[in-house]
């Protein structure tokens, strides 16, 4: 990605990330749909109360791949050879240990964390049904995490894809029987996320092992390198900490909607699914970005970076501009997917209204996340987490507080987070670039 138009390069290698990110998407998706015609309102609103909660322990380990990636993508943009396949396997060595940890860790801690939530007593169960079975499949979810992100530092979004289209369809198919025909509930819908990533990520590493010349390992490129782990950690940890201090806000976001009762936990599960498909095409422009911006840095192309920030500024906001008129008139209809309840479906409805007017600043943060960690700015990682915390601890308590505003002051905060957060990028930018880049 050091040659060539930006542009062109930044779309090419988004548009099949973009589409494996949908299909990875479609595992909550299926979920949520699945168990929200077929078990029932309830059973959606135990699979949202969960969502920050799993967000959380993916963030933690999830976050060290990012940081290989990171290191992956620098090193084959310097050429050497040696660096990328020891970035991969050392990689590896901690995206196994941490997410095996993490989920032992937080399998003890289910209830307690349940708790706090204040989780709705009429979900319980299934909460906690489907929060054991994500913690035991925590390692699976990150094995293909792990390979993916190897695969995109290396240039390669489209071999990931293949595998997780078979795996989607694969989750799709043992959600109906799991749920549909054996009456497993919340739980059979676990099971079969869990089995389809297993699935997933063993496929596509024996594909890469087979297929990609980087995974073809020498006895030394397989030794312990304190060095480049030292260089992963360094920066996979505040990126696991800035995804778990945004899981935490989550949390904190979540007790609060809970204090309204199932149907707005409903409600806002079902707008937070669709909140994750628009994050896709952001999230996914951030990713490629982010491959951009440490190739040419590790080149040393700074004016290839500028260029490349510049150009997907533009393309975010377009993006943004086609998503509100469809958000602002098509509600209703989208919230009718997940749901039959009628009050369900006009407060989700109405959310959405509110949510989609914020859209061009959630891009904003994508955009400057994806230049800064292709930098290396292990310092912004931490900070956009801290501003998150911040934001998500506060704005809803106060604007649900006042009685004018109420309910809906859940949804008003989530955008208003979101350009709090995003103008706090946008600053860190413009004085990171002048150290970084020489501007």
């Amino acid at each position: 990605m050091t040659e060539g138009n930006p542009v062109s390069l930044i779309i090419k290698f988004s548009i099949p990330m973009l589409i494996g990110n949908l299909f990875q998407q479609l595992y909550n998706l299926v979920d949520s749909i699945i168990v929200g015609q077929f078990v029932g309102p309830q059973a959606l609103a135990a699979i949202g109360v969960t969502g920050s909660v799993t967000f959380l322990f993916f963030a933690l380990c999830n976050g060290f791949g990012n940081g290989g990636g990171i290191i992956t993508s620098q090193a084959f943009g310097k050429g050497d050879d040696d660096e990328v396949r020891t970035s991969i396997s050392n990689t590896g060595y901690i995206m196994f240990v941490f997410p095996l940890v993490v989920g032992i860790i937080a399998y003890f801690l289910i209830d307690p964390v349940l708790i706090i939530l204040d989780t709705p007593a009429e979900i319980m169960a299934d909460s906690r049904s489907y929060l054991s079975i994500m913690c035991v499949g925590l390692i699976f979810v990150s094995l293909y995490n792990y390979v993916s992100a190897m695969l995109r530092a290396l240039g390669d979004s489209k071999t990931p894809l293949y595998f997780l289209i078979f795996s989607c369809i694969l989750n799709t198919i043992l959600d109906w029987i799991f749920v549909c025909i054996f009456h497993m509930g919340v739980f059979g819908a676990g099971v079969a996320t869990v089995i389809s990533q297993l699935i997933s990520g063993v496929s596509c590493l024996i594909y890469a092992i087979s297929k990609n010349e980087y995974f073809h390992m020498k006895k030394e490129d397989l030794k312990f390198n304190s060095f480049i782990s030292k260089k992963i950690i360094r920066l996979g940890f505040p990126l696991s900490l800035q995804f778990s201090l945004i899981a935490i806000s989550c949390m904190a976001l979540q007790r609060v909607v809970n204090s309204y009762g199932s149907v707005a936990v409903a409600a806002f599960t079902a707008t937070s699914r669709i909140e994750q498909i628009i994050h896709l095409p952001y999230q996914t422009l951030g990713a490629a970005l982010a491959t951009y911006t440490g190739q040419n840095y590790g080149a040393g192309k700074s004016d290839r970076i500028i260029v490349g920030y510049k150009k997907s500024l533009m393309l975010m906001a377009i993006f943004s501009l086609l998503m509100l008129p469809i958000m602002q008139f098509l509600g209703a209809a989208i919230i009718s997917i997940f749901v039959k309840s009628a009050d369900v479906i006009a407060m989700g409805a109405t959310a959405l209204q509110i949510t989609s007017l914020f859209y061009i600043m959630l891009g904003v943060i994508y955009v400057v996340r994806g230049v800064l960690n292709g930098l290396g700015d292990a310092f912004f990682a931490l900070l956009n987490g801290i501003v998150e915390v911040i934001g998500r601890f506060i704005v809803p308590v106060m604007l649900t507080g006042f009685a004018t505003i109420g309910l809906w002051g859940i949804w008003w905060s989530v955008g208003i987070v979101w350009s709090i957060s995003g103008l706090t990028a946008w600053l860190r930018y413009l004085g990171y670039k002048k150290q970084a880049l020489q501007y």
